[in-house]
Order: structure tokens, then C-alpha cells, then sequence
């Protein structure tokens, strides 16, 4: 065990490990342990930030402030059987301000008619553009129209709507009678009392989505190009995975592997 007992207040480090020998690899530390490789925390009761680990990288190619891999069998969690190996995994909330990349996403929870034995999934909705979604459900007037109020802020969020209506009940030549416009939108060709099920869709423009648009079709880096983000679902061995390829190459830089086909 180290344990700093300097003077308060300080922010020194109990253990600190730097490695100089060569500005381009080297490790500051490393930790093995049979159950955590490493444990941090930071309980202390008081004002102020408490950050269980904070990571920082910068000044290469690429740049990972943590990388977390996971292999070995695990317990199924889809029952296809997919190994139950994470590379993290999150208890509570979880705040990102940029932007994230998955090959795939879902929501996993108890299921509703067997919540002690079994998980539900359902995936997320994906879309080329920085979509959007609104909907519900609507009643015609005397005149055979509705008018639809959207929230305050919406206009200021979005732009390029499109429209959906369906009927409930009974056929109608329903449409829209007036396009969005501070913050509301009108629909006719109803009758009395028939409900009518809208959906409105617009794309982000707000100051953030504007400066950081989701590119839809990217070339890899020239280094990258033949290697996959998922070997293993083409049929394809795992040397072919481009993380994999990455590693070899750092290695290689390093003097610690040798010069073979990386394929």
C-alpha cells in the first residue's frame, strides 16, 4: 500500500510513474491483478469534482484516452450466444459531448412479462441525417381540422420537416393545411370527433449539429484500407480486424515485431 500524507491542500500522487527513455512509446505504469488490474476511487466528501480515473491523450495519430478490450468466454447475453466479454461496462449515468461510433446499439432491460429470467432488446432507430422524431395523436373539430402545438424550442432546433398521418377508426382525405410555423402546424380534410395519428421529423441545427455533421460514406486511412472493424462477421480471421492491424504496426514501430505480412 502508498498512501500520501503531505500537507493539505495538495494534489500530489500517491504513486507517479514516468517513462522518458523514448518520446514515442514506453509505458508510465503498469498494473496486473488476478480480479482488477487496477481500482480507483475517489470518495472523499467535500466541494468540487471527484474523478474515479481521468485519462488524457494526445500528440499522435490517434489518440485514446482509455481503450478497453475484452476477451474470453462470458455468459450469453443474446441468445445467439454472443460472448458476454465487454470491453466497459457502465453502472449509472454516462454524459458524452462529442460524438459516438458503434457497429451497433440497443436497449437491454428486464423483460416486461418475465423480468426475473429473461432481458428484452430492442435496437435504436438509425438514420443518415441528425434526425429528429415527433409525434401523437390528434382530434378533428366541427370543422374537420386540428391544430397540432409543438414545443417553444422547436423551431430553433430543427429544419427540412416531413410529415406522416394516419387515420384511427375511419378514412379521411386527411393532409396539411399548414406547414410548421411558429412552432405549430395544421391539419384538415377530417371530420368531427376522428382521430388522426401524426408524425413530424426535422434534422438538428442547432450550433453543435451545424459545426460537427455525421459524415455518411468516409474512406478509411490508407494504413486501415483491407482490414475491418468486424473480421470475425465476414467470415474473416480475427489478423484481419483493424484494430488488430493497428497494434501490429505500433509493434513494429517499436522493434517488437517483425516485419511480416500483417493479412
Amino acid at each position: 500500500d502508498v498512501t500520501y500524507t503531505g500537507d493539505f491542500p495538495s494534489d500530489r500522487a500517491a504513486i507517479k510513474g514516468t517513462n522518458d527513455v523514448h518520446p514515442y512509446w514506453g509505458f508510465g505504469g503498469r498494473f496486473s491483478g488476478g480480479y482488477y488490474g487496477v481500482e480507483a476511487r475517489a470518495e472523499e466528501v467535500g466541494e468540487g469534482s471527484r474523478f474515479g480515473v481521468r485519462a488524457h491523450a494526445s500528440g499522435g495519430d490517434t489518440n485514446y484516452a482509455l481503450r478497453g478490450e475484452a476477451t474470453g468466454a462470458g455468459h450469453g447475453i443474446y441468445a445467439k450466444g454472443q460472448s458476454g466479454a465487454m470491453a466497459g461496462s457502465f453502472i449509472g449515468n454516462v454524459n458524452v459531448t462529442g460524438n459516438i461510433s458503434k457497429g451497433a446499439g440497443s436497449f437491454k432491460i428486464d423483460h416486461p412479462l418475465d423480468p426475473e429470467n429473461k432481458y428484452l432488446f430492442h435496437s435504436f432507430v438509425e438514420s443518415p441525417d441528425m434526425m429528429n422524431v415527433y409525434n401523437g395523436n390528434a382530434v378533428f373539430d366541427a370543422s374537420g381540422e386540428v391544430e397540432v402545438e409543438l414545443p417553444e424550442w422547436f423551431e430553433e432546433l430543427n429544419r427540412e420537416f416531413r410529415y406522416q398521418l394516419t387515420c384511427m377508426g375511419g378514412f379521411a382525405p386527411v393532409y396539411v393545411s399548414e406547414e410548421i410555423e411558429g412552432n405549430r402546424f395544421a391539419i384538415a380534410g377530417g371530420h368531427e370527433g376522428l382521430k388522426v395519428s401524426w408524425q413530424v421529423t426535422g434534422i438538428r441545427k442547432d450550433p453543435y449539429a451545424e459545426a460537427n455533421r455525421i459524415p455518411t460514406e468516409v474512406l478509411k486511412a490508407p494504413a486501415d484500407r483491407g482490414h475491418y472493424l468486424h473480421p470475425e462477421a465476414r467470415g474473416l480471421p480475427a489478423s484481419r480486424g483493424l484494430y488488430e492491424a493497428r497494434d501490429r504496426r505500433e509493434l513494429r514501430s517499436r522493434g517488437e515485431l517483425g516485419a511480416a505480412n500483417p493479412r
